[in-house]
């Protein structure tokens, strides 16, 4: 198959992809290179005849994840300078007044693209939803705020998420040669993808492109300020030998040297945690993050949405039951009850709180587990759990549709030490676990119900603004009362405020 169509750009050919229409490697942007480079993303060239759309284009320039994440990431295309580019899958080019996901990939803002196997959009089209998936430049490429230090780069802490603002845009113009409706986008992301909608939602910029937003295992209380981002850039400046206001060295800087710089300030954040060299970013290990403060991101996101920046977005939201799980499993001799007592001690004693007493209600729940897993636990409600109801809440005061999710279900890979991890669900709602990157985190034979489950619940979403369906018990709209959770599993059911005893300690530290 290899319909053609015709957008803004010119004529593209698709490709048969597990039986429905993609367009693969698309240019929403032109390449950001020379004078674009560190700059908001500008319209992509125009091309005579048909443009061949039947495979991936490069993907931005990135450090390897670690650990599994960086061993089962489907192989990645070439990494260039042209990465701005996206795929959608469309069951009918020639229809119309279809919706539409846009799916932003995850990586803590260093790694990923749109490509991994498991994000292929072929089931959403199948169920009448155009898929459409993107790249946007990454780490120093696309966060290190160089604001303070070249006075002509005002924009350059937010270029990553200019370039998110930039395919939406792309979105509405031409989606319709798909058969997409721009009336009816909704926005999807897991881990640093899931914060990139807790970002737009703040984004002035992003206002009106798109009407539903999925963050997955990530919110809004994501972003550096734009001093810190200042800080961290600085760093990285004075290992490249360039000094402020040096145009000329700063334009010399090759990618290979900014990418070893990135890599030594993200090594160093992450193995200090040092908050007097790093700040805020102590907090997740992440140099590199939306910058707020700025002309492109005024408020952190979490204040701008409870201050109604989203009050026209529905939002499903939620997170693994054990996310941090499979961070630890690997490290676990390295924990014990003395380091485990200090860090939680830490993170509770900032605000004044017992962090002893927050431990003993943890351990208290799990009389069995490892130090590790106490970390874990706590570690799943600091950085994404929390924000998760944080952001519920505060969108909930403005707009009723919003749903909640807690993935439950735990793989038996890892030797059965991952539990209902990190990343878990994305295979189950793109329903795509056919492939080896799926299989390394879901196994051989994950439930089947449950894959339809949830990828029903997210095709249910974007087509009718509601996740229920009637795989599913009755799932109430979210309140800040009671806060109804489907928990998705093997059963699937709905809990009102779960594990409230261990959400309730956070009141007043996040």
């Amino acid at each position: 198959m290899a319909v053609e169509v015709t957008i803004s750009s010119g004529r593209l050919a698709g490709v048969d992809d597990q039986g429905v229409h993609a367009y693969k490697g698309i240019p929403y942007a032109a390449p950001p290179v020379g004078d674009l480079r560190w700059r908001p993303p500008v319209a992509p060239a125009s091309w005579d005849g048909v443009r061949n759309a039947s495979s991936y284009g490069p993907v931005a320039l990135q450090q390897p994840m670690p650990g599994i994440f960086g061993e089962l990431g489907t192989p990645p295309n070439p990494a260039g300078d042209d990465c701005l580019r996206l795929n959608v899958w469309t069951p009918d080019p020639g229809a119309g007044g279809m919706p539409v996901l846009v799916w932003i990939h995850g990586g803590a803002f260093y790694a990923g693209s749109g490509v991994d196997d498991v994000y292929n959009g072929a089931a959403f089209a199948r169920d009448g939803v155009v898929c459409v998936t993107i790249n946007y430049r990454l780490g120093v490429q696309g966060y290190m705020n160089l604001a303070s230090h070249f006075g002509h780069l005002p924009a350059s802490g937010n270029i990553g998420m200019l370039d998110q603002v930039a395919a939406l845009q792309w979105v509405q113009e031409n989606i319709a040669a798909f058969g997409g409706d721009p009336s009816k986008v909704t926005i999807a992301g897991e881990s640093a993808g899931g914060m990139s909608c807790g970002t737009l939602m703040a984004m002035p910029a992003a206002k009106g492109l798109f009407q539903g937003a999925i963050p997955q295992s990530g919110a809004a209380h994501n972003g550096l300020s734009a001093d810190t981002a200042s800080l961290i850039s600085g760093y990285v400046l004075d290992a490249v030998g360039v000094k402020p206001g040096d145009t000329d060295a700063l334009a010399a800087v090759s990618n290979d040297a900014l990418l070893a710089a990135q890599i030594d300030v993200v090594d160093d954040l992450g193995a200090t945690r040092n908050p007097e060299k790093y700040r805020e970013a102590a907090a997740s290990a992440m140099a590199f993050q939306p910058t707020y403060f700025t002309e492109e991101l005024p408020q952190r996101p979490i204040d701008a949405i409870a201050a109604g920046a989203a009050s026209d977005v529905r939002v499903l939201i939620g997170s693994t039951m054990e996310e941090a799980q499979i961070f630890v499993v690997d490290l676990k001799e390295m924990f014990n009850e003395e380091l485990v007592r200090a860090s939680v001690g830490a993170v509770f004693g900032m605000v004044g709180k017992d962090g002893d007493a927050a431990l003993g209600v943890y351990s208290g729940n799990r009389p069995e587990a490892a130090p590790h897993e106490l970390a874990a636990a706590v570690e799943t409600d600091r950085m994404f759990t929390v924000p998760a109801v944080r952001l519920a809440d505060a969108q909930a005061a403005h707009n009723p549709d919003l749903w909640m999710y807690r993935f439950d279900w735990r793989t038996p890979q890892g030797d059965g030490e991952w539990g209902a991890h990190h990343f878990l669900e994305v295979p189950f709602m793109f329903d795509q676990i056919d492939n080896d990157m799926a299989r390394g985190f879901v196994g051989d034979d994950p439930p089947l119900d449950l894959v339809a489950n949830t990828h029903e619940a997210w095709v249910r979403f974007v087509t009718d603004g509601d996740p229920n369906h009637t795989g599913l018990p009755d799932w109430p709209r979210w309140t800040t009362q009671s806060r109804p959770t489907m928990l998705l599993d093997t059963e699937c059911r709905v809990a009102n405020r779960p594990a409230d005893d261990e959400i309730s300690l956070w009141d007043g530290v996040i």
